[in-house]
């Protein structure tokens, strides 16, 4: 046995029989609305999902990883009692696997999931995915230009970072293996085009999310205010320009450097790992057509936007913006995948490119390759349930208000920590929206002047963005792993030195426009964005001579 499997059963062991001391005294049923553990709202409750973060980093293992972490959240919320731990873990309302399986967004979200697996099974099979891959070979002629590519797309695909993760990955993979880019840097590409984009996008499910978190019945216009926090949205734009800057000044750090090396020599995983097969791409038509490719996402694209518009209201009188506030994203995405899945099935029967022997066969294929992120994300959802039963909301809540006695000038990187560090135990960057928000408009009284109030909010919505790009239970994070079809752990691994990165420049950012809105009260953003580009870029100039210094 390795040792990091020693380490893991000794974790186990040590946790789970420490928590069972704890108390045996929880009754066998509880009432919800009264109940409360012994470490409800204190630093406790952030314990299932750091354990489960730290073991899939050490033992590389996500699987195993979460349930230990979903293991320990039920039973600090049953006090230690074995059996209301194990009810709480599959079938509490608010947070057992069951419940979360059994809950329409959550289910439409798998369902968008599978059907875009069979919609790249599809593409695969009569060879669009081939031959895109060789039109692409003919004008993208450098792993520059295919990584560029990618991140243009990514940029293009501003609706919904779900959406953003898979269509990327498929359409772009055939061309960043052909051009020796890692699978790890191609679910790096991908993940910070996703999140990043959308929350900078007034049209997109992220300001949506945004605006509702907005308190009601405050003075604060919620999608107004979603638009002053675009320049002051530092992670976000940082993390844009830092793929751009790396991408053209050719040189990358930390784990991802050991997979770009290796993917030059032919190696695209670097481990053994592979979650998706290793004959993922490969055709029954060589002869397929770029259009057997290019219209279905043409496609997938205009009716997941018509669907989420449709959803929002936008065919009984709202308008287009107010739809989009108020669209479900998951009922949209699934109207729009399943409208381009018959759409995809007339055309390739009248194009007479596969059998309808075939195209069923399809189906149970893209359903495979979806197990390992439906698995992921379905304990991820748990894990995050379990944080909610424990109040891990309300201690942060209580960190975050206690804070505000700081000089106000230190508050947008404080909230913009804090943010980050929920996101990334929570795994949810909207729900760390809907935590925050409240909180940083209820701290700003009458005397404070609104730019701060705007600067902290961006703080919020960047530092949320960050930790979930960050952190290894967020669903982008999954779906990135999933476009990509790299290993999961791997994918986590690189990217974080490079969010890490942006983040560190971001938070030197938010202490100068903090200062400038303090001291001047006037708008920061014209002074403190260009700084902090130009920090960032002076920081990727110091890692890439450490780099080469260090290589030679």
């Amino acid at each position: 046995m390795r040792k990091t499997n020693y380490l893991f059963l000794a974790v186990v062991l040590v946790i789970v029989a420490g928590l069972s001391f704890i108390s045996m005294q929880a009754p066998n049923t509880v009432d919800p609305a009264t109940y409360k553990p012994a470490v409800y709202s204190t630093i406790g409750a952030l314990l299932p999902p750091v354990v489960a973060i730290a073991l899939a980093l050490i033992t590389k293992e996500v699987y195993s990883s979460l349930f230990v972490g979903i293991a320990i959240g039920a039973l600090l919320y049953a006090n230690g009692n074995l059996e209301l731990a194990l009810n709480t873990m599959l079938f509490n309302e608010d947070g057992g696997m069951i419940m979360k399986l059994a809950d329409s967004w959550s289910v439409g979200i798998l369902v968008f999931l599978v059907v875009l697996g069979i919609m790249v099974a599809l593409m695969n099979k009569v060879g669009g995915s081939a031959a895109f891959g060789q039109w692409a070979s003919q004008n993208i002629k450098t792993r520059v230009g295919a990584q560029l590519a990618t991140i243009a797309l990514g940029i293009l695909i501003f609706v919904d970072d779900y959406f953003n993760c898979l269509t990327v990955g498929s359409v772009m993979r055939p061309v960043t293996d052909r051009h020796q880019v890692s699978r790890a840097k191609l679910a790096y590409l991908i993940d910070a085009t996703a999140a990043p984009i959308c929350i900078i996008a007034p049209v997109s499910s992220w300001a949506a999310a945004v605006t509702s978190s907005v308190p009601k019945g405050s003075d604060i216009n919620g999608f107004s205010m979603f638009l002053q926090t675009i320049p002051y949205n530092f992670y976000a734009i940082c993390t844009l320009a830092m793929m751009v800057m790396i991408t053209v000044l050719k040189f990358d750090f930390g784990g991802m450097k050991v997979h770009e090396d290796n993917a030059m020599k032919g190696d695209l995983f670097t481990t053994a790992a592979r979650p998706y097969g290793d004959d993922e791409d490969n055709t029954d038509k060589p002869n397929g057509a770029v259009i057997d490719l290019v219209l279905p996402v043409m496609v997938l694209i205009f009716c997941c936007i018509v669907g989420m518009i449709y959803t929002g209201g936008f065919f009984t009188g709202e308008s287009f913006v107010d739809a989009f506030a108020g669209a479900n994203a998951s009922k949209g995405l699934v109207l729009g995948s399943m409208a381009t899945f018959f759409f995809t099935f007339c055309f390739y029967m009248v194009r007479n490119v596969m059998t309808f022997k075939d195209f069923t066969d399809c189906i149970p294929a893209g359903f495979r390759a979806m197990v390992a992120p439906i698995m992921i994300l379905t304990m991820a959802w748990t894990l995050s349930g379990m944080t909610g039963l424990l109040g891990a909301k309300f201690y942060v809540h209580d960190v975050v208000a206690s804070s505000a006695g700081i000089l106000k000038m230190f508050l947008p990187a404080i909230i913009f920590m804090v943010a980050m560090f929920l996101a990334f135990s929570t795994g949810t960057s909207w729900g760390t929206f809907a935590i925050l928000i409240p909180v940083v408009c209820n701290v700003f009284g009458a005397g404070d002047t609104y730019e701060m109030l705007v600067i902290s909010i961006a703080s919020c919505l960047s530092g949320a963005v960050c930790g979930d790009h960050c952190s290894p239970i967020s669903d982008t994070t999954i779906m990135a792993s999933a476009g990509a079809h790299s290993d999961h752990v791997n994918h986590v691994s690189t990217q974080l030195p490079y969010a890490l990165t942006a983040a560190s420049v971001s938070v030197v950012g938010y202490l100068i426009a903090g200062g400038i809105a303090y001291f001047t009260e006037s708008s920061a953003a014209l002074i403190a964005l260009p700084i902090t580009l130009v920090l960032l870029f002076v920081t990727l100039l110091v890692i890439r001579s450490y780099v080469r210094r260090t290589a030679a």
